[in-house]
């Protein structure tokens, strides 16, 4: 699942990563840049919560494999498309691939490992993996042939393809049997929307920063096409050990107390990466990556058991939705670019960590299904929902 995972993700990491390329060889402005990110996040966004409402009904397993394949043949077919509006729907399309492939995934995943956080730690992992190998996937293509070398963007699909086949049949019937059916527990709407409000807030900043750290780097410190690549495969790597660190640190110090900190740090690092000039910008793009990325598979871990009878759903929303949905802003922080600066353009992405961090400001630790709960007897003793 953790391979299958970054076979996926990797089309999410390689939409940003295509954008220096639409920019230098079709002269896209920055907000024609931006926008090919918005189609591969609008369409996503809007059929996300779709995708998890059904699996909460029914197990669909052999979505998986199918929506590997769609999500690389959008961004296999963006680079050789004759217009701009073609080139906006094959990545749609890629969007529509990885919004089917999340909320089943992530229920597979938690059945095979039983809810533990180093284990779905692992499966967040693989698509961090994929999202950090994808600036040197399209470099290694793409830098060379140019962008009618895409078509071979289509190989990680292939694998991801035949590895979800294999890890679905390797789950049995674990993995065919809906969640909804051995659903226990009340859902925590109220928890679960703050907790969704500030991965909003996460989500724009990561995609504001994987659409346009290639270019600002480039910009700050010279060095071209390659030391644009360096800084995104910074804020994409530093992602993959991030979510390791997240699950062996929320079983020391509490899912949400991790998630709180690393929202606190975020502030500082994007802070830094804005307004410290030079080479040292590399150092504060790792530590944004840390801040994004330690609490990446602890949101999906709180956001089911937020919602243990909806697990499709909170799925869909804090691994997918809310990852896509930053894709919304992108159009508008490329058009302030093109009216101001990309320094400018960036400089908003500081606070929204900040806001998370006050959506994050009392949220309780859920009470997961089957632990056991304080005794209401003693009005001394909390009960967290």
């Amino acid at each position: 699942m953790s391979w299958g995972h970054a076979c996926v993700d990797v089309y999410q990491g390689a939409v940003a990563a295509l954008v220096p390329y639409f920019v230098a060889e079709r002269a896209y402005s920055y907000a024609a840049a931006s926008g090919v990110v918005l189609a591969a996040s609008l369409l996503s966004s809007l059929v996300q919560p779709l995708f998890g409402v059904l699996t909460d009904r029914w197990a669909m397993p052999w979505l998986l494999p199918l929506s590997a394949l769609t999500a690389g043949a959008g961004v296999a077919l963006s680079g050789v498309t004759g217009s701009y509006a073609l080139t906006l729907a094959v990545v749609a399309v890629s969007g529509v691939g990885v919004a089917a492939y999340h909320p089943e995934a992530a229920r597979v995943a938690r059945t095979v490992s039983r809810g533990r956080h180093t284990a779905m730690g692992w499966f967040s992992f693989g698509g961090n993996a994929g999202f950090a190998l994808a600036p040197l996937l399209v470099f290694a293509v793409v830098a060379t042939g140019g962008l009618r070398a895409t078509p071979l963007l289509v190989v990680p699909a292939l694998a991801g393809a035949a590895l979800c086949a294999a890890a679905v049949r390797s789950a049995g019937s674990g993995a065919g049997s809906a969640g909804a059916s051995t659903a226990v527990g009340e859902d925590d709407w109220p928890s679960f929307l703050r907790l969704s409000g500030a991965v909003v807030c996460r989500s724009v900043v990561f995609v504001g920063l994987g659409t346009f750290v290639s270019l600002y780097v480039r910009e700050r410190i010279g060095g071209g096409e390659a030391a644009g690549t360096a800084a995104l495969f910074v804020l994409y790597a530093g992602g993959a050990v991030g979510t390791l660190a997240g699950g062996r640190l929320a079983e020391r110090y509490g899912r949400t107390a991790v998630v709180r900190r690393s929202y606190a740090l975020t502030v500082l690092a994007v802070a830094g990466l804005v307004l410290v000039p030079g080479p040292p910008v590399y150092l504060f793009v790792a530590l944004t990556s840390a801040g994004l990325y330690v609490p990446f598979s602890l949101h999906i871990t709180l956001g089911q058991d937020f919602l243990p009878r909806r697990v499709g759903t909170a799925s869909g929303v804090t691994l997918g939705l809310t990852v896509s949905v930053g894709g919304l802003a992108a159009p508008a922080l490329g058009a302030l670019a093109d009216a101001t600066s990309l320094r400018t353009a960036l400089l908003p992405l500081v606070a929204l960590p900040g806001l998370g961090r006050l959506l994050l400001c009392g949220l309780r630790e859920p009470v997961q299904p089957g632990a056991a709960v304080p005794d209401r007897a003693d009005p001394q003793e909390p009960v967290a929902r």
